[in-house]
């Protein structure tokens, strides 16, 4: 592997502060931009119309979604479901959601350019629907959030722990900024992409938490900074490869996935650049900012360990 032929010796751990600066900057900027300008919640949160149709012949989205536009729906948004004469049709709450008048008129709507098409399935979801979906979303985060900081907090040391659960907190924050600072559809696949985020950010992490603790006790002439940027080193081939083979799946989804999972593919693509940046920026570089040392991890010498035998 030719990543893994080069000796490393960044030094990460110097530019912590300028790092750790740009970090507070960004989450500053996203928790104003949350509670100024909010989230563009999706069709799964606000509630809205789902119409599958069936067309004879392979038909273009653009067409249908420029014949929709012009006919007040700019709000729907389309996608393949399956073949490309199938297409799923989703749209905001209307006044005339709950009964059949939304469908019969997106129906004569697309019957005006000639093509032959049937209605195969409506489904309306409601605003109350929507509301739950939201509380049973943000319930799902903050408990994968617990568990995960119950684990951190019994592995590691206690100053290695907070690193830990800061970066865990910092990467879901800036994704849910980058969606709302540029009002991006946030739904229920968003959601999803970001509780993979936060799984995705703890491995990393403690992986590199793992080769810092074995090195701070095998490298005992070594400073803590010293040992920090060997173990990150260390641990680089392996981030570097992990992450660039994941992007690279995410950024394919993201262009030919389909407009449906826009959202869960750019989620997922800052998610990973923002953490594994995070681990080592975030993590690390608190960790060390709180004094973790080489005597917080040596083994406890058992009971009567030094007591010699006649």
């Amino acid at each position: 592997m030719l990543l893994t032929r080069f000796d490393y010796k960044y030094n990460f751990m110097g530019i912590r502060h300028i790092a750790m600066a740009f970090s507070v900057v960004l989450i500053t900027v996203s928790i104003i931009s949350f509670f100024v300008r909010g989230l563009a919640f999706g069709l799964d949160f606000t509630g809205g119309t789902l119409i599958e149709v069936g067309y004879k012949q392979p038909v273009q989205l653009e067409k249908i979604r420029t014949n929709l536009h012009n006919n007040g729906f700019a709000d729907a948004v389309l996608q393949y479901f399956g073949t490309d004469r199938d297409v799923i049709i989703r749209l905001g709450q209307h006044e005339e959601s709950k009964d059949n008048r939304l469908s019969t008129q997106i129906l004569k709507i697309l019957q005006t350019d000639g093509e032959a098409l049937e209605m195969r399935r409506v489904e309306y979801v409601g605003p109350q629907v929507g509301n739950e979906l939201i509380e049973k979303g943000v319930l799902a985060v903050i408990y994968t959030l617990i568990g995960i900081l119950i684990y951190v907090a019994l592995r590691f040391e206690y100053r290695l722990a907070t690193g830990a659960i800061v970066a865990l907190l910092h990467d879901p924050i800036l994704i849910v900024g980058l969606f709302s600072l540029f009002q991006l559809e946030f739904d229920l696949t968003v959601l999803a992409a970001i509780l993979a985020v936060i799984g995705y950010s703890i491995n990393d992490t403690i992986v590199v938490y793992d080769r810092i603790r074995d090195n701070l006790i095998k490298m005992r002439k070594q400073s803590v900074i010293d040992v920090m940027n060997t173990s990150i080193n260390q641990t680089l081939s392996r981030t570097v490869m992990t992450s660039t083979t994941t992007l690279l799946v995410v950024v394919v989804l993201f262009f030919v996935g389909g407009e449906l999972i826009h959202g869960f593919a750019l989620a997922l693509i800052a998610g990973i650049v923002v953490g594994t940046y995070s681990s080592i920026y975030v993590a690390s570089a608190l960790a060390l900012e709180l004094g973790v040392s080489r005597e917080n991890l040596m083994p406890v010498p058992k009971e009567g360990a030094n007591i010699k035998t006649p």
